[in-house]
């Protein structure tokens, strides 16, 4: 009675259900009892080589609807739904709790203590408190206090299946010959092999996840629940993904409140990790950081962040996408604001969809060979897994950073994409754990070269740039003005955007084929260290046979509708550059990231540091940096050199970039320093300093690298805004 009466009328008990795992296959491990007894080796296997590609569509990801989901992933058909949870501040009993802004019923674990402390002179400060959303919709005197209710989504993190192809596929050798596969492996009736699907950990049971189109001024909560205790298929799980079947998400780069950013410097119950059962509602207000519409965003997406294991789950499938959509001038109309391609159709229910407006997520795999070792303590002991020949293969500890052999868009290998002659914006992001590329439009006269043993597996030799490509935006959102290139480069969680115009080309005719495009990366990238022909020239290949086509691009004919989309001259302006007057009163700090033993080496987790900030690895309990609210702040992250490149990841509000290496942005390498980021794209040895604000939220918040396996190995840092 005591935890009913604590539930501030946002929960409310009722009868028992049957929740339990449905397939006793394996039980959680407790992270806490991991012991490395194994020494990490790097070497990966070699995937089974596709021998039709470019034969399945490419998926085109859908609006994702709102409400209440059962426990099979279903939409509830009476949209309010039952929202029924199986834990209420931490105790084991069905609830029915819709989302709410009460206190202690922002997740299961109910109101806890949050503080932080001043480690230069003792200072405490308190911070929100976690399970309570710091700021709700309506709330008066508030930033968003005309906002509308949220809109309501459900995300189950359920125990499923994956394939990225139906081609048949060819056991080879790492020189890419063929070989017999393990002798579990039937082949058909033909002589033919196929894959068999992998075990993911997806969002309603989906690889990637679900796509929540949103648009500012129109919160929406997500809650995350987690089911990975139920296995209604009796699937193996495999070896990677949290031992603890943990998840922790994070709105990549959302402007929200610490309870609702998914990453452990806040969220430190369970070593930083929701556990199955447990669920949490991460509001996102859709609140343009300092109100200020210079500030809006166009493209995030959603990831886990569970510490030490966020590489594992990601390629597990928890990924998500959620388009920001402006109502005053990028609405996905392109008859009204900056008229950029598409054409939105409104659902009742609140969500939308847009045509002409097609996310591509790039995301490279490793496939078992059933003979390479598993070799960390993540993952065994050096054992073998011939049943697990053609299933997704992930190595939790390679100090480089995992690489795959073949490459997919949208969770398919080498798909095919139909288009119409017309403009199209292209939403480009780089959800692989570690890889870069380098993106091209290119056409071929005699087409993909059959490559097996190689990384991306096939080749276009005699690839030829065609067209360029207009970016409007970045991960910060729309820039100034448009820019047009011939080749863009992309690092793990960057994101950028693109006009592309097929109006130029000519569809198929009983006489002649239709013009026929591919998108091509061109940087080879045998670990996660760094590229090999690097860094890029954005203007020219250097090596024909490092190109791989991605995506093959065929022209339909003319649209249903006419095209009446532009592509402006001028697009969002910037807030205004700091003057030097400003610069020089901001407080400056400096983040260098090394490779090394870390100062702090009695923290636990220490086996695990690879990689280190300012000579410390991550300390979940205590922050580098203390920031004041709304007083902005000059960082620069130093790449402390050894040949490697890192993404660096500053969470909550995006940076202006005011230097590189000392030198001003913009610069050849960088035109789109002109706007917005939240990802620092770091050469060897290279320093960037940049310009940030710490407005609307106080609380704790982190940076880190998003190559996985160094966020997962420690050079990841914890600030708190007080």
């Amino acid at each position: 009675m005591l935890k009913l009466g604590l539930m501030a009328g946002g929960a409310t008990l009722i009868g028992s259900r049957a929740w339990a795992q449905t397939c006793f296959d394996q039980t959680p491990i407790d992270i806490g009892n991991a012991i490395n007894t194994c020494q990490a080796v790097e070497t990966f296997p070699t995937s089974p080589f596709i021998l039709n590609p470019f034969t399945d569509p490419l998926p085109i990801p859908q609006a994702m609807r709102p409400g209440w989901r059962q426990p099979d992933g279903t939409l509830d058909p009476a949209y309010s739904g039952a929202w029924t949870v199986r834990i209420m501040n931490g105790v084991n009993q069905t609830y029915k709790n819709s989302p709410s802004g009460a206190p202690g019923c922002q997740d299961a674990l109910g109101k806890r203590e949050r503080y932080t402390v001043d480690p230069a002179n003792g200072t405490i400060y308190p911070c929100p408190d976690a399970g309570t959303h710091q700021l709700w919709p309506g709330s008066p005197g508030t930033v968003c206090a005309n906002y509308p209710q949220p809109i309501l989504y459900h995300i189950r993190y359920q125990v499923r299946q994956a394939s990225f192809t139906t081609s048949p596929v060819l056991p080879i050798n790492r020189k890419g010959q063929p070989v017999a596969p393990p002798p579990n492996v039937v082949s058909t009736a033909g002589g033919q092999y196929f894959l068999p699907p992998s075990t993911i950990y997806g969002m309603n049971g989906t690889f990637p996840g679900p796509m929540v189109n949103v648009e500012y001024g129109k919160p929406v909560i997500l809650r995350f629940e987690n089911d990975l205790d139920m296995n209604p298929l009796c699937l193996d799980r495999q070896n990677f993904g949290a031992p603890d079947w943990a998840f922790l998400t994070h709105l990549h780069n959302g402007h929200q409140a610490p309870e609702s950013d998914g990453q452990p410097h806040h969220m430190t119950d369970h070593e930083g990790g929701y556990q199955p059962g447990e669920w949490c509602d991460n509001l996102y207000l859709n609140y343009p950081a300092g109100g200020d519409d210079r500030e809006k965003q166009s493209f995030l997406w959603f990831h886990d962040h569970r510490m030490h294991h966020t590489g594992a789950n990601v390629y597990k499938g928890m990924v998500g996408l959620m388009p920001h959509y402006d109502p005053v001038a990028d609405m996905g109309d392109e008859t009204r604001g900056f008229r950029l391609p598409g054409r939105r159709v409104n659902n009742p229910d609140g969500s939308f969809d847009v045509k002409y407006d097609i996310p591509l997520a790039i995301y490279d795999c490793a496939l078992d060979d059933g003979v390479t070792q598993h070799a960390d303590f993540h993952n065994g002991c050096g054992e073998l897994h011939p049943e697990w020949w053609g299933k997704t293969y992930f190595r939790h500890f390679p100090n480089h950073g995992f690489v795959g052999d073949i490459f997919t868009v949208n969770g398919v290998a080498y798909p095919v994409l139909h288009v119409s002659q017309r403009k199209y914006r292209l939403r480009f992001l780089d959800c692989s754990v570690a890889r870069i590329y380098q993106l091209w439009l290119m056409t071929s006269t005699g087409g993909p070269k059959a490559a097996p043993g190689m990384q991306g597996q096939w080749g276009l030799p005699d690839g030829q740039q065609c067209m360029r490509l207009t970016q409007i935006a970045s991960e910060g959102g729309l820039l100034p003005a448009p820019i047009v290139r011939n080749s863009f480069e992309l690092w793990p969680a960057k994101r950028r955007e693109f006009v592309v115009d097929f109006t130029k080309y000519m569809d198929g005719s009983p006489t002649r084929p239709g013009d026929v495009l591919y998108l091509v990366n061109s940087l080879s990238m045998l670990t996660g260290r760094l590229p090999e022909n690097f860094p890029s020239d954005p203007n020219r290949v250097k090596d024909p046979k490092t190109l791989v086509p991605l995506v093959k691009i065929v022209i339909d004919g003319p649209p249903p509708e006419p095209d009446q989309s532009v592509v402006p001259s001028r697009l969002r302006d910037m807030p205004p550059a700091p003057r030097q007057a400003q610069l020089a009163v901001a407080p400056k700090r400096t983040f260098t990231l090394q490779r090394g033993s870390p100062a702090n080496s009695t923290l636990p987790g220490s086996g695990e540091t690879e990689w280190l900030i300012n000579s410390l690895q991550f300390d979940p309990l205590n922050p580098l940096a203390l920031p004041r609210q709304g007083r902005p702040e000059v960082w620069t992250v130093q790449n402390g050199g050894g040949g490697w490149v890192h993404p660096m990841h500053m969470h909550m509000e995006e940076h202006r970039v005011l230097s590189r290496n000392g030198k001003s942005a913009p610069d050849a390498l960088h035109p789109d320093d002109t706007g917005r980021e939240d990802v620092v794209a770091l050469y060897p040895s290279e320093a960037v300093t940049f310009y940030r604000n710490f407005r609307t939220f106080k609380g704790k918040y982190v940076a880190h690298c998003h190559n996985l396996a160094h966020e997962d190995h420690n050079m990841m840092f914890g600030w708190t805004i007080v």
